[in-house]
């Protein structure tokens, strides 16, 4: 039935610098970024390597997302990379602060965990 994730929808307190984030330290490509004045918020589309996608939507007034404690529904994002070690050195190059690295005891892969601008918990998940 699912073939996979389309997008992931993100609405962010601040628009500009989580646009700088998400498209200036991650590295994701713009696809389209639109202004909807009559909702007052942007929609950016940004391109993941595999095809699929995140919105990175601005509403004025939008609510903080309760991040911890751990709350119900989506608890985070997470990215499969080749490296995990690379990455974070990358991201703390960049000034991100990253989690210390562990071992899944499931599967015995590298993973690791960071937070975007507005504290949405991603992970780095070894490949």
């Amino acid at each position: 039935m699912f073939n996979r994730i389309h997008h992931v929808a993100i609405i962010c307190s601040d628009y500009e610098r989580s646009k700088h984030f998400y498209t200036d330290i991650l590295g994701l490509k713009i696809i389209a970024e639109n202004y909807r004045a009559q909702r007052e918020s942007y929609k950016l589309d940004l391109a993941l390597p595999d095809g699929g996608q995140i919105e990175l939507f601005s509403f004025p007034g939008a609510p903080s997302r309760p991040s911890r404690p751990e709350a119900q529904g989506l608890r985070h994002l997470a990215f499969v990379v080749d490296s995990v070690e690379e990455c974070v050195a990358k991201l703390t190059g960049k000034g991100v602060d990253v989690e210390r690295i562990r071992i899944d005891e499931y599967t015995g892969k590298a993973f690791v965990f960071f937070a975007d601008p507005d504290g949405l918990p991603l992970e780095l998940y070894q490949a």
